[in-house]
C-alpha cells in the first residue's frame, strides 16, 4: 500500500499511467477472486484505496494550477 506522499512527487502523466496500471491490476485480482485463485482478498481493498489516492492527488494538482 502506497502513501499519498509517494504520489505527490509524480507528474500528471505519471499519475495517469499509474492509475491505468492499478486499474489493470485490480481487474486481474477480481478475475482471480472469481476463479478462486486469490488468497488475500484484502489486496483488492488496498488497490482500490491506492487508486483513490492517485485520483485525489490528480484532483489536487488540477485545482492548484
Amino acid at each position: 500500500m502506497a502513501k499519498v506522499a509517494d504520489f505527490q512527487n509524480l507528474t500528471e502523466e505519471e499519475l495517469v499511467e499509474k492509475e491505468g496500471q492499478l486499474k489493470k491490476q485490480l481487474m486481474q485480482l477480481r478475475f482471480d477472486a472469481k476463479l478462486g485463485k486469490l488468497e488475500k482478498h484484502s489486496t483488492i481493498r488496498d488497490l482500490r484505496r491506492d487508486i483513490a489516492r492517485v485520483l485525489t492527488v490528480m484532483n489536487q494538482k488540477r485545482s492548484a494550477s
